[in-house]
């Protein structure tokens, strides 16, 4: 059943090309719409990097009401996917801008944030860690949004299995670079979803916090995506963390923060990890594969693990 919202907020949303984060989905099963994740009734974006909306929205966008009172449990190493669509009604196919106005290109990012009690209003002072991204590829010039619409709407990506349990708020972000040849005009979207980590380890991760994260002066933020066309193009923020090869006991790793390039040689193949026999457990559209990726490699079936650049691979 979907969540009740007033008629006029769901109006303002339709008039625009904007766009929520609204369900939440751990391996696979669906945690209800609108569960646990703080959303606004109005969809509009955040532009000023330096205010404190930028952590979780809900403040120039209010937070729809009541709050969430649910805290989804998600085992480390889980699969998490999280489920876009224009307006609070959630999936409408009539809607040309559902889940976004195509027009909004650029990239899809996930923090986690430890926090002493993931029901707390407060989100100011937070710690974060990237465990996702998903930018532009250059060779042909699609993004990580437009691979999100491509999947109506999801994003999906893996918990660290090496953090320590307890609980977080998972950050989930698009940042639409259509306007965004000075600034402001990058346009955020985010919101914040209350989790419970089981399981895990005790690899503590370099953070950063927000704002502060970003500035309006990064090659990321501040960027014409048209012309030139784009060689290269860096996330903002810092590097995805991943954990250590032997389980993350060691202490905190980040990869290297790199940038997506031309990749003329590019092929899409399927990869070695979708000729295992092994069962598979990354849920269709996730992540399996790529540079610096360190989660789970083998899809549950039918899918298989296709590899779109050196940088990404999903199930299809």
């Amino acid at each position: 059943m979907k969540a009740s919202f007033g008629v006029a907020s769901l109006f303002a949303a339709s008039a625009y090309g904007h766009t929520i984060f609204q369900e939440m989905y751990v391996n696979g099963v669906s945690q209800g719409h609108l569960t646990g994740i703080r959303v606004p009734d109005y969809d509009g974006p955040i532009t000023d990097v330096t205010s404190n909306d930028i952590i979780c929205n809900g403040g120039i966008n209010p937070y729809h009401t009541p709050l969430p009172s649910t805290v989804i449990t998600v085992p480390a190493g889980a699969q998490v996917t999280a489920e876009w669509h224009h307006s609070l009604a959630g999936a409408d196919p009539s809607d040309t801008a559902d889940p976004i106005d195509p027009s909004h290109h650029g990239p899809t990012i996930t923090y986690l944030a430890q926090i002493p009690n993931a029901l707390q209003s407060s989100v100011t002072g937070l710690k974060w860690f990237k465990i996702q991204e998903d930018g532009l590829i250059a060779a042909n010039q699609s993004w990580g949004v437009d691979r999100m619409i491509a999947n109506k709407g999801k994003v999906t990506f893996t918990i660290p299995s090496c953090i320590p349990a307890g609980q977080y708020l998972l950050r989930h972000e698009i940042i639409a670079l259509h306007g965004a040849t000075a600034y402001p005009g990058a346009q955020f979207y985010m919101e914040c979803a209350q989790i419970q980590i089981t399981g895990g380890g005790s690899t503590q991760p370099a953070t950063v916090s927000f704002p502060g994260a970003y500035k309006g002066t990064d090659p990321g933020i501040t960027v014409n995506i048209y012309y030139p066309l784009l060689t290269n193009y860096t996330i903002p923020g810092p590097p995805v963390f991943s954990c250590a090869a032997n389980g993350g006991s060691g202490g905190a790793t980040t990869t290297a923060k790199t940038t997506t390039t031309v990749a003329t040689t590019s092929k899409t193949t399927t990869s070695a990890a979708s000729t295992t026999t092994a069962a598979g457990t990354v849920v269709q559209y996730g992540q399996c594969g790529g540079q610096s990726y360190n989660g789970p490699t083998v899809c549950v079936a039918p899918y298989t693990c296709k590899a779109s650049s050196i940088y990404y691979s999903q199930c299809l």
